[in-house]
């Protein structure tokens, strides 16, 4: 049980950087139009949505590159929030969250 706690604690810490990282990333003009609990939020529905087109898919072969639409993935998180009443987002404010969240997870190397 301690793996698994010890698992949880890691997860949160680091959901914790990355969020830091995403409103140090966000320019002046984006940075109040959300808040700590909406930038959570949206991560979680940017990881669904990847999980529904399969980019976390264990069967992918992996030097094939896999093509991500950004702007298909900030019309679904704009989507998806304004149904669960968690805010309407405009998909162009959206599009940094996603950039941010691209540039703390894909290394450069890896670009």
């Amino acid at each position: 049980m301690a793996d698994f706690d010890n698992d949880m604690l890691l997860d949160a810490e680091y959901d914790a950087q990355e969020v830091e990282f995403i409103k140090n990333y966000l320019p002046s003009e984006v940075k109040d139009k959300f808040s700590e609990e909406q930038i959570y939020y949206i991560l979680d529905v940017i990881c669904e949505y990847y999980s529904e087109k399969g980019v976390f898919d264990e069967d992918a072969d992996d030097d094939s590159e896999i093509e991500i639409d950004l702007d298909d993935v900030a019309e679904y998180v704009a989507q998806k929030a304004k149904k669960e009443d968690m805010g309407d987002f405009d998909p162009e404010d959206l599009l940094f969250i996603i950039q941010g969240d691209f540039e703390f997870n894909v290394p450069d190397d890896e670009e």
